[in-house]
């Protein structure tokens, strides 16, 4: 989850956002973290949530710019 918010402000809406990506990733599990999940050992099981991780802040950074950039400021 730290890695999913990097960078991200935190408020209530992001951070459940956050949240919800990261655990919806953990569980697809998207190349290369499914790779991962299938080495032996601490190692993998922890790649495998680092990978979750950075998509799910790819896409809240991606969601956060798009809600910013049609923010009406008139």
């Amino acid at each position: 989850m730290w890695i999913t918010l990097f960078f991200l402000p935190k408020t209530i809406l992001v951070v459940l956002g956050a949240f919800f990506f990261f655990r919806f990733f953990d569980i697809i599990k998207p190349f290369p973290a499914r790779k991962f999940d299938t080495m032996l050992g601490g190692f993998g099981i922890m790649m495998d949530d680092v990978v979750s991780g950075i998509y799910a802040n790819i896409t809240m950074q991606i969601v956060s710019a798009h809600t910013i950039l049609q923010m009406d400021f008139s």
